[in-house]
């Protein structure tokens, strides 16, 4: 159990926070039986103790920031100061976050420890997260690392602790992130819970593909990541900036990311750290939510010039947003595909049923189940999502309408403040999210009457090429899905 004591402002210890405070900590290595490169990360017992700064950008977290400095506070190793920086906020964030403002002495089984937990309320800020995020910086860039948590994110209490140890031993690490997962118990409701499964099961298949990359995290998450800020130093000296985030990427923890990585630092996931996420409880935010990330990680990837974004398309942290994007869009095409053939064919009672189409449901219900089966709090609601199939297979066609809509938005030159239309929807405003359905709707129906007035040698013909190219295409994604079924896992759990 960790005791949390304040200090009174004129305690001696109080000292103890500064960044120029060398000290001895013990670290215990967690038992945990992984075969490759982590055996040895934590072998050094005793390590000249770094120093911490915390960043918390806030925006309208009442519900969350109590939780969040509370799991902080409760950390085995805590962070050596806790600047939470709201910003645009217009509920009682800072109200609540100010009960925690001042100093506290924490005693874990590390030893006693001292932190001091600083608000600012900075008001209305144009640059949104961003700018909360640089304020941050400038209160704690003379630390060896800058902790940078969510408003909604609550961490295990060994957390920060297995961060700083494998930052520390290695000083090629620009930064390292948690893995997230979504904390499902809370979750009231059909919807809500059906959309957090399928969040969950989203977030451990990213996680896992990070994992078994060499732990090459391709996206330093601003959920739960710790930066070294020489390295960020470095990537703002690289990229002639004033500050290490930019306002200029829908992602700005991916623009970082990429910087670092070209910096010359390693961007790396822990498989130990573990942090709670806040999840997307409606269809209208998490399309948001979705459309924002997706939108981002195009402009990285396309070659050239999108407003101050240069495009990076070769760039080795984008190589896994390639993957995603073609097999979204393969997904989307043997769908798509599948269902307007077989329409077609049962219209002129032309459909022959064949067990093999069997094959590619059954190993993509194999792989979504050892998918959770990976999970390290995996619940019922896991096992029934991946097993039965059909919750799996709506929230795909969930995602499809996300990946739709980015690329449809960004190929339209279209300007869009993605930040501003994800606040909108989390607050309960929007339609957007009903466009994909009202297209595939009218679609659905031209393709009907275009149909119709094809002649039967014309229908015949399509059927008779559609069918083999889907097959094939199908069979490529089946073999794709079994290598991913049958390959190692080394241990990892997400």
């Amino acid at each position: 159990m960790t005791d949390i004591v304040p200090l009174s402002t004129t305690d001696p210890r109080r000292q103890g926070a500064r960044p120029d405070v060398a000290a001895e900590l013990e670290i215990i290595p967690p038992v945990v039986g992984f075969p490759d490169d982590f055996d040895a990360v934590l072998d050094d017992g005793t390590v000249h103790r770094s120093t911490i700064g915390c960043v918390i950008p806030a925006y309208n977290e009442e519900e969350s920031i109590a939780q969040v400095i509370e799991s902080l506070l409760g950390q085995t190793r805590v962070p050596d100061v806790i600047h939470v920086v709201v910003n645009n906020t217009s509920d009682a964030t800072v109200k609540i976050a100010s009960r925690y403002a001042g100093p506290h002495e924490v005693v874990t089984e590390l030893g006693e420890q001292f932190t001091e937990v600083f608000v600012h309320d900075i008001g209305k800020n144009p640059d949104k997260k961003v700018g909360a995020l640089n304020y941050g910086f400038a209160l704690v860039e003379g630390y060896d690392y800058l902790l940078g948590v969510d408003g909604d994110t609550v961490a295990d209490s060994r957390a920060v602790e297995y961060l700083e140890s494998e930052a520390v031993s290695d000083t090629r690490i620009g930064g390292i992130s948690a893995i997230y997962t979504i904390d499902d118990k809370p979750i009231k409701g059909g919807i809500a819970r059906f959309l957090i499964a399928g969040q969950r099961s989203q977030f451990a298949a990213f996680n896992l593909q990070n994992l078994l990359r060499g732990r090459n995290m391709a996206v330093l998450g601003g959920q739960f990541s710790i930066f070294s800020t020489h390295a960020l130093r470095d990537a703002m000296e690289q990229n002639h900036q004033s500050s290490p985030w930019v306002k200029d990427s829908e992602v700005e923890d991916s623009l970082l990311s990429l910087q670092i990585k070209s910096a010359g630092y390693l961007t790396k996931i822990s498989p130990f750290a573990r942090a709670d996420v806040g999840g997307m409880t409606t269809l209208r935010a998490l399309d948001a939510q979705q459309v924002k990330w997706t939108y981002g990680a195009i402009e990285l990837m396309w070659p050239g010039q999108r407003g101050d974004t240069k495009g990076q398309p070769f760039h080795p942290n984008l190589r896994i947003r390639w993957f995603e994007n073609f097999g979204m869009l393969t997904n989307l095409f043997v769908r798509v595909a599948f269902l307007t053939l077989l329409a077609g064919s049962l219209s002129i009672g032309a459909f022959v049923f064949s067990a093999w189409w069997l094959v590619p449901v059954v190993v993509a219900m194999l792989l979504n189940l050892r998918m959770a089966l990976t999970m390290n709090t995996r619940s019922a609601l896991d096992i029934l999502f991946a097993v039965t199939l059909l919750p799996a297979e709506v929230y795909m066609w969930v995602r499809l309408s996300h990946f739709a809509r980015s690329w449809t938005r960004f190929l339209s030159r279209k300007k869009v403040d993605n930040w501003a239309m994800q606040a909108k929807a989390e607050r309960g405003s929007g339609l957007g999210h009903w466009t994909p359905l009202i297209v595939v709707v009218i679609v659905i129906i031209a393709a009907a009457i275009i149909w119709s007035m094809l002649g039967p040698v014309v229908q015949s013909s399509i059927l008779w090429i559609g069918w083999p190219i889907v097959g094939i295409v199908t069979v490529l994604q089946t073999v794709s899905m079994l290598f991913k079924l049958i390959r190692r896992q080394h241990g990892f759990k997400v």
